[in-house]
């Protein structure tokens, strides 16, 4: 057999590969004492470029990452991965100061990248003692805070997608937080999803669904039936990654 003849089985390793990227998004469903939060993410592939991720190094404290690569599968996945080891390293080193973790976030990302390679990101962090939840949003779709009386905020502080500029700087911002307020987080495979008109579930279309279940119904099953009404929308036609993260306060 020569060497053109040859053939490598990689079915193995792209099992292995699918398995560790799910190991980085457990699906938790998890009350505290301070906070109840859920999250899904489902690809088009078995390899995507969608991540979320929580933090909860004690009750009183919350860390959430979502996180989308530019382009699909193995690429994509390769990307996101990239920013999220950078992301769990970086913040050993660099405390509070959540705007200095996304500048180094975004210098690995754009030394390891190629050129074509970027992520949008939101991270942040939820300090229920002192009812404060900083973050920064690296051109990401803004997450939104829905008040317990209806009123809504949108966390946009920050700046460009990690990976796309050598010298990105980001801007820190944050918002106070009380007992019933709902944070979602999500990338825009979820609100970008199409009826058969080819008209878009949007943003509104998500608010919509969370605000019509938030009074009855815990985060996971918030989530499920945001899914659910996507879905119900669009017919089941997704065609891009779709990630949905809340956050309740308790």
């Amino acid at each position: 057999m020569t060497t053109n003849d040859m053939v490598v089985d990689v079915s193995q390793d792209w099992v292995l590969a699918c398995d560790v990227q799910q190991g980085f998004m457990q699906a938790p469903c998890t009350v505290s004492n301070s906070f109840d939060y859920s999250a899904r993410c489902r690809q088009v592939q078995a390899l995507g470029g969608d991540c979320y991720n929580f933090i909860a190094p004690n009750d009183d404290s919350l860390a959430l990452v979502v996180g989308d690569a530019s382009g699909k599968g193995l690429a994509a996945a390769l990307m996101i991965a990239n920013v999220q080891s950078s992301l769990r390293t970086a913040a050993l080193f660099t405390g509070d100061d959540l705007a200095a973790l996304l500048k180094i976030v975004n210098q690995q990302a754009y030394n390891s990248s190629s050129t074509d390679r970027y992520a949008t990101l939101f991270y942040g962090v939820f300090d229920s003692s002192a009812r404060i939840l900083r973050y920064v949003n690296a051109g990401h779709n803004p997450p939104v805070v829905i008040r317990r009386d209806g009123s809504m905020h949108c966390l946009e502080m920050g700046g460009a997608p990690v990976g796309l500029f050598a010298d990105s700087e980001y801007a820190q911002g944050s918002v106070q937080i009380e007992t019933g307020d709902l944070v979602i987080a999500f990338t825009d495979g979820l609100i970008e999803a199409t009826n058969e008109d080819g008209e878009e579930w949007g943003v509104q279309g998500l608010l919509k669904a969370a605000v019509s279940a938030r009074c009855s119904q815990d985060a996971r099953n918030l989530v499920n039936l945001s899914f659910n009404s996507m879905d119900d929308f669009s017919k089941g036609h997704q065609t891009d990654d779709a990630t949905l993260a809340v956050v309740r306060v308790i």
